[in-house]
């Protein structure tokens, strides 16, 4: 069995008997997923369960084969004991939620935890575009993924290579849909009226930056031109900017928001780089930019003596720019699995799974303009094999084609118990 095997294990009779384990699904990807994983596990004998927290919570709850969901109207402060009373009163065995550093998610994680009940987190892959994240506990800086080389290695051994070959495309088209769909049935006063979003932006201010963003793509991708081919004369580093909202950066991360962390990175940069070298600071794809990174990343520049020598880019080809860098410098972005992939030094300023001696730099950023190395490449090809096999499953949340592949890879994972751990199980040749 591989981790891109997609087809179930056959069960003419269907499910008989009492339910093997009982699965609660809290909040998921704004899709189908978790209901059509629901639905599939249902098929195979498990019981399934769902609290709806808000309204856009109960969109996505819908099919054949899946029991009622139950609401959660009350305050904050009241769902730590409701859903520690709703685990003791179905019995369940095991909690599946995207987004463990959520409020709500938080608090039933350690309900959970405090009655041994098995906790899986989903998410958008370490590996981009079609893969999604499995895991036990958490993700990211909550990883279980080990960052001692020696027993990267070793489940390497239990694992086949990494496949980096794009297989199946999202469909950004529905994602926004139901993106749109999902937030705007949450504005409703009615009925979870004491509902609380993680999010820190309110939605529709969210939407109008990401839709004038979307009018300016063509001035965009000319900005990312001019700024790499300003660089590409010179030494040059990228930094990659992640969303604020990100929990990546609220949770895994000393910074509480991106200024901090661009101009920790300029100033150093300012100080220690090259006096001919340049950096590209990229902007995330989908940040709304409601805050001006422009004017802002251009201030702290000026400030550090390096307005001419700092570069901004909303749009560009990211494997382009980092090709021909000297090095990446993030967070925690998912960028610096692709800077490993292409043999590029990086460094994370935040808790990343892949911040691993040997594969990332571990010195000060003070030191990593003279001092940053490629990752070794062996261990770099162990750690994306072994990273893919035990956290990594094939598949989308949203295109039908590759959500389909998503969903039976993740049914099979639950079943099987088998989050986490090195798929197949036996040594290579």
């Amino acid at each position: 069995m591989s981790p891109q095997d997609t087809a179930l294990p056959p069960d003419p009779a269907g499910p008989q008997g009492p339910p093997k384990r009982c699965f609660l699904f809290l909040q998921g990807p704004i899709s189908p997923f978790f209901a059509e994983v629901a639905a599939g596990l249902a098929a195979l004998g498990h019981a399934v369960r769902r609290v709806n927290l808000c309204l856009g919570d109960r969109l996505f709850w819908r099919g054949a084969g899946l029991p009622p969901a139950e609401d959660f109207r009350g305050r904050a402060e009241e769902w730590p004991a409701f859903v520690a009373a709703f685990l003791d009163r179905h019995a369940v065995t095991d909690l599946m939620l995207l987004g463990e550093q959520r409020a709500y998610h938080r608090a039933a994680i350690a309900a959970a935890r405090a009655r041994g009940i098995a906790v899986t987190v989903t998410d958008f892959g370490y590996f981009r575009p079609d893969w999604i994240t499995l895991e036990r506990d958490g993700m990211g800086g909550d990883s279980r993924f080990p960052q001692d080389p020696d027993a990267i290695r070793a489940l390497a051994a239990l694992a086949p290579p990494a496949d980096l070959e794009e297989r199946h495309r999202d469909d950004f088209g529905r994602q926004a849909r139901w993106d749109v769909a999902y937030h705007l049935a949450n504005l409703l006063p009615w009925p979870f009226r004491h509902y609380r979003s993680h999010q820190l932006h309110h939605p529709l201010a969210t939407y109008a930056g990401i839709g004038l963003r979307l009018l300016s793509r063509g001035g965009e991708r000319a900005e990312g031109a001019r700024a790499l081919a300003r660089s590409q004369p010179h030494p040059y580093w990228v930094f990659a900017m992640q969303m604020e909202t990100d929990f990546s950066i609220r949770a895994y991360s000393p910074y509480a928001d991106m200024d901090t962390p661009v101009a920790e990175a300029v100033r150093s940069f300012a100080r220690h780089a090259p006096r001919d070298g340049r950096l590209i600071v990229k902007v995330h794809p989908l940040d709304p930019c409601l805050k001006r990174w422009g004017r802002r990343v251009g201030a702290i520049a000026a400030a550090a003596g390096v307005a001419e020598r700092v570069h901004i880019a909303h749009h560009g080809v990211l494997d382009d720019m980092l090709r021909g860098a000297r090095g990446l410098v993030t967070v925690n972005s998912t960028v610096g699995l692709r800077a490993l992939v292409l043999g590029r030094p990086a460094i994370a300023l935040g808790r990343a799974v892949w911040d691993v001696p040997g594969l990332a730099f571990q010195g000060p950023l003070d030191r990593f303009w003279a001092d940053g190395a490629p990752p070794d490449a062996g261990l770099r090809d162990a750690f994306l094999g072994a990273l893919q096999a035990t956290t990594q499953l094939r598949g989308v949340f949203y295109g039908p084609e590759g959500r389909a592949v998503a969903v039976a890879n993740t049914i099979r994972r639950l079943d099987e118990g088998t989050v986490g751990l090195p798929v197949p199980f036996t040594a290579r040749a």
